[in-house]
This record gives C-alpha cells, sequence and structure tokens, in this order.
C-alpha cells in the first residue's frame, strides 16, 4: 500500500482566521522554500547552512530542513526503496509549504534525485488553496569527479566498493533539473559567490528587499 493513501476518515479543512497574507503583513515577512538539490558532496547542506545564518543575522526567519532533522525525526520510518525514497522527499515538501506559509524562508538540502518528486514539491506550493507559495529550485551542479574528491562521509567509496547499492552518481541515476531558477557550480564558486546569488534570486522573486 501507498504511504500517501489517506486512512483518515470525516476531515475537514479548516480554514485559519488569518490568511496568509494577513499573517505576512502582521509578520513583516514572506514565506517561500528554496529547494537546494545536487549529488551527495556537491555542497548543498553548507550552502544552504551559511545562506540561514545569513538571512537569519538579517533578521529573516529561516529554517534548515536536511538529513539530520528529518531522517532522525519525521522520516525515521523510511528506508531507502523508491519508494520510501519518493515518500521521504514528499513529506519533505508537505513540511517545507508548511514552513513557507507560516512566512519562514524553507531551505531543504537533499539530493532529491528524480524530476518527478521535486516537481510535486513544485506543485504542493504552486496550488496551494490559500493560492501559490514561491518554490525555488536550486541546482547544485557539481561533477561528480568533484564530489568524489570530496566525499566526506565515505559513501563513494563505498559505493564504488560495491558495499553501498542503490547509491545516486554510482549505480542510481540523478535526474537534473531542467528549468531551475538558480544554477550554482560549487567547484568554481566560493560559498559566499553562492550565498550571494542566492539573495539575489531571494530578491527578485520579492521574497526579501534590499
Amino acid at each position: 500500500m501507498s504511504h500517501t493513501h489517506t486512512k483518515s476518515t470525516n476531515i475537514h479543512w479548516h480554514q485559519g482566521a488569518f490568511s496568509r497574507d494577513e499573517r505576512w503583513k502582521a509578520l513583516s515577512a514572506k514565506g517561500a522554500t528554496l529547494w537546494f538539490t545536487g549529488l551527495s558532496a556537491s555542497g548543498k547542506s553548507t550552502i544552504a547552512s551559511a545562506l540561514e545564518q545569513t538571512l537569519i543575522n538579517a533578521g529573516l526567519n529561516s529554517y534548515r530542513l536536511d538529513g539530520d532533522n528529518i531522517r532522525f525525526g519525521l522520516n525515521k520510518n523510511l528506508g531507502f526503496s523508491a519508494e520510501d525514497r519518493a515518500e521521504n522527499i514528499r513529506r519533505i515538501g508537505e513540511v517545507a509549504k508548511l514552513f513557507a506559509d507560516s512566512g519562514c524562508i524553507a531551505l531543504t538540502s537533499f539530493i532529491s534525485p528524480y524530476r518527478k518528486d521535486r516537481d510535486l514539491c513544485r506543485e504542493l506550493h504552486e496550488k496551494d488553496k490559500a493560492g501559490a507559495i514561491p518554490f525555488l529550485e536550486v541546482y547544485c551542479d557539481t561533477p561528480i569527479d568533484i564530489c568524489e574528491q570530496r566525499d566526506p562521509k565515505g559513501l563513494y567509496k563505498k559505493a564504488r566498493a560495491g558495499e553501498l547499492k542503490g547509491f545516486t552518481g554510482i549505480d542510481d541515476p540523478y535526474e537534473a533539473p531542467q528549468n531551475p531558477e538558480l544554477v550554482l557550480k560549487p567547484a568554481t564558486m566560493s560559498v559566499d559567490d553562492c550565498v550571494r546569488a542566492c539573495l539575489d534570486l531571494l530578491r527578485a522573486k520579492g521574497v526579501i528587499s534590499g
């Protein structure tokens, strides 16, 4: 049975007393999701972490979702089968949307190798009942040979040795975004340059000002 099968019955969507526009205006904040995707060791988490710190230091509410706070909590019951990976990304998309709806800038940092899963998360944001929420796909385009050289967790080495099956980029595919809002080249761009590019994107989309 699919994880997404709705088991709850007699449930009804309850619209809160505050509209999203009223909430954002009262908080002087706008929400959005920046979805960082790329191979393992491509620089996603490093850039997202630096961006989160920059935003918070500027007084802008931001929160980073990554494997450490998702895989060990909300999604600790999921493995790495194709179905579980899809459900992992779906749940992250739903949680990110809630953060963004609250007026927070959500930063997700996951390989999320399959286009259909990322497109589903985009659709969750853009077709929300209360109106579209900005969903900005950020592709960390780092060549696999550079990722393998970095290999901070030794995962590529294990995958090459056959000790890790279904590893993205080795024996499982990575489907690069076709129309991301931003492409970063962490192999040739500094972390500061990448953060500046993300800030420019957020300004261009009207999420932040200044």
